[in-house]
């Protein structure tokens, strides 16, 4: 084969689909898991720091130091098998160890994680899991002592999974030590690779609902924002019909809240988009494990809905509040420039209006200028005309008096017609 003709990401991107494969585990035995997120903006964090968290670990156990740049990592760590993975906002510690601990569900079992190593992340635990997986008794029956001894009775969860290959139970609740448990009891021959599938389709469907849930919690923020802002918004929409007010005025006003409102979603945009992104992980895992009613237990899907569906309802309806309100705003500024359009529209025919007045009075006076023009250079003119005429007029027996009213309208007609064609010659524009 030609590497020539092959993408450079090709080979990669195929290992990428075997490379995190789930666990083979055989019965009995116990996991332990943690998922750890740093406070912010946890997606674009150091890895760097993950990296070495994880070599941290390794090192107090003999393992040899992870590569820098690894996504991901498995190693055995004393009786424990661990594996380590990079997620966009957290890093997970899955172990595993064969057989069970001294007691059902001791803390002892996660010594592997211990306080003081836990204290050094630079992320806090979103999710820690205990999962003990033993054989399940020839008479399902005889594990349900055990399963009102674990678990909390009103949010117990009890199913078949895949086929009746075995049973989970769960009530979602964390223990005094910080473990949220899982039982799963399967029959005796079942393969290790199944075995491995719903260990690790639990430890994801815990992950990713806590890492939801965090959206809700993002939600009753959100809306104590919006509460404060939606009165104010209802106001200002309010006194845009109010002529009193000025559009200046109610324009800062519309921008603060429209500031505080695009500041808000543009905050909180990636919380909400990564709570449905895990949701519909969770539902997934759910489905993917195939559940059978077992003993008249609530199933995960029941639960599902009575617990955690509204929490997921109330993020969901917090991200269309906010969307309804920066739509909101944004159409009480198209209807506010309308306004100040309108105002200025108003404005400028009375500004146009005074202009036509005072061209017309310009006009006027114009006119009565010219004639005035007329007059004056007329009465110099027949002066000077009388002037230059009156020894002709002597010689000719005239009277001063009749050469000066005969000249008087030759002259002022001479200077109407100058001053026409001056006029005339200006407004065409020439020199």
């Amino acid at each position: 084969m030609n590497d020539q003709n092959e993408h450079p990401q090709r080979y990669a991107l195929v290992n990428e689909l075997h490379a995190r494969p789930s666990p083979q585990l055989e019965a009995p035995c116990t996991a332990v898991y943690l998922a750890l997120k740093e406070r912010g903006d946890a997606a674009n964090r150091d890895r760097a720091k993950d990296v070495e968290h994880l070599a941290e670990l390794c090192v107090r156990h003999g393992a040899a130091r992870p590569d820098s740049s690894v996504g991901h990592h498995a190693a055995q760590l004393g009786r424990y098998q661990l594996r380590w993975e990079s997620h966009t906002e957290f890093v997970t510690y899955a172990a595993f160890m064969p057989g069970l601990p001294p007691r059902p569900f001791d803390p002892s079992a996660g010594a592997i994680f211990a306080d003081d190593w836990q204290r050094q992340s630079h992320g806090k635990r979103v999710a820690a899991v205990m999962i003990q997986v033993d054989f399940l008794p020839d008479d399902p029956a005889e594990i349900m002592p055990r399963l009102s001894a674990w678990f909390a009775s009103d949010s117990l969860t009890m199913v078949w999974v895949l086929e009746e290959a075995a049973v989970v139970a769960g009530d979602f609740r964390i223990d005094p030590a910080g473990w949220m448990r899982f039982a799963v009891f399967v029959k005796r021959g079942t393969d290790s690779g199944r075995i491995g599938r719903i260990v690790q389709r639990l430890l994801e469907l815990e992950t990713y609902r806590a890492m939801s849930m965090l959206g809700y919690g993002r939600a009753r923020i959100v809306s104590e924002q919006l509460n404060a802002l939606e009165p104010q918004l209802n106001d200002i929409v309010q006194s845009m019909t109010d002529d009193d007010r000025p559009a200046e005025t109610v324009l800062h006003e519309l921008l603060a809240v429209s500031a505080q409102l695009e500041s808000a979603a543009t905050q909180h945009a990636f919380r909400f988009g990564a709570t449905a992104a895990y949701e519909a992980i969770v539902h997934d895992r759910v489905v993917a494990l195939r559940e059978r009613r077992f003993m008249g237990g609530q199933m995960l899907t029941e639960f599902m809905t009575r617990r955690y569906l509204p929490a997921m309802r109330t993020a969901k309806s917090a991200e269309n509040r906010l969307a309804t309100m920066l739509d909101r705003s944004e159409r009480a500024g198209d209807l506010l420039r309308t306004r100040v359009d309108v105002w200025r529209g108003a404005q400028n025919q009375e500004l146009m209006q005074r202009m036509d007045k005072r061209a017309d009075l310009q006009l006027r006076l114009q006119h009565t200028v010219e004639g005035l023009s007329v007059v004056a250079i007329s009465y110099y003119a027949v002066g000077l005309a009388g002037y230059a005429l009156y020894p002709l007029a002597s010689a000719l027996g005239i009277d001063k008096a009749v050469l000066v009213a005969g000249l008087t309208p030759i002259v002022i007609g001479g200077v109407w017609l100058a001053m026409r064609r001056i006029k005339a010659r200006l407004h065409d524009g020439h020199p």
